[in-house]
């Protein structure tokens, strides 16, 4: 997952709405959005090779996602997949505190990353380069591969469209999240950051929505949770740049 943007506890209708893709390559064999046979309680996609995943929420409305801290200084052979990170929380009875202090502990076993994990009621984010816990506050925030609201191109774009079109609806319209974050325009050289991976490589990575010719955004999600506990989740994929499917799921929290 490399990019997240997600409006959290403003809005009069929906605690939680969140616009997120995934960036992958597309060889990499990924199973979509479905509740997983041996833990039946996740709904999340399913990367085949570790079969762990990047984004997911439980029956019992335990929500988490993650993202790829990007610098290749901080690559490590033989790290524990990250997709364990978000399987590990949905799949557990921790809160996210106890969670998160125990990822703490163990920091230096994984590869770069940041975690989103809680519920509809509170949420932590967590980035174990930097070492940093931290309650998530009320409003619009973006998280792509360095820390929380990082001013990236991509994350400043796409918390603003998200801030503004939920600041002027009362119902959300999936349609109109999904095209938050599909564009695919790419920033201008000057607003680029510098993570290591060369000029040239910024600047492709910078849209909301990458299409390269071997890696690029595999899938969107759009998860809305309401005041009554109500859950949408719809995920449509991608292959280079094409889309090959959707899924949709509605449940409510605490319901079988």
């Amino acid at each position: 997952m490399c990019l997240i943007n997600f409006h959290f506890q403003e809005h009069p209708v929906y605690p939680l709405i969140v616009a997120a893709n995934r960036d992958e390559f597309y060889d990499r064999p990924t199973k979509p959005a479905h509740f997983w046979e041996d833990e039946p309680n996740i709904l999340a996609g399913r990367d085949l090779e570790q079969m762990g995943t990047w984004l997911g929420i439980t029956k019992d409305g335990r929500f988490a996602a993650l993202t790829n801290y990007r610098n290749p200084e901080h690559m490590k052979a033989g790290s524990i997949s990250r997709g364990e990170i978000v399987k590990q929380y949905l799949s557990g009875n921790a809160t996210p505190e106890e969670y998160i202090q125990r990822l703490q502990r163990n920091r230096d076993k994984y590869t770069g990353f940041n975690l989103i994990a809680g519920n509809k009621d509170k949420l932590l984010h967590y980035n174990n380069v930097y070492d940093d816990i931290t309650e998530v506050g009320p409003g619009t925030h973006g998280l792509s591969n360095d820390t929380l609201n990082t001013p990236w191109p991509k994350v400043g774009k796409g918390k603003t469209a998200l801030q503004e079109y939920v600041d002027s609806h009362e119902t959300m319209q999936p349609d109109a999240l999904f095209s938050i974050i599909s564009d695919a325009e790419r920033a201008p050289k000057e607003q680029l950051p510098d993570t290591g991976v060369g000029m040239e490589m910024e600047k492709r990575l910078s849209p909301l929505f990458i299409q390269l010719p071997d890696y690029g955004t595999r899938s969107s999600s759009v998860l809305l949770i309401d005041h009554s506990n109500n859950v949408t989740f719809i995920e449509r994929s991608f292959q280079e740049g094409q889309p090959t499917g959707e899924r949709r799921f509605d449940f409510q929290i605490g319901q079988s």
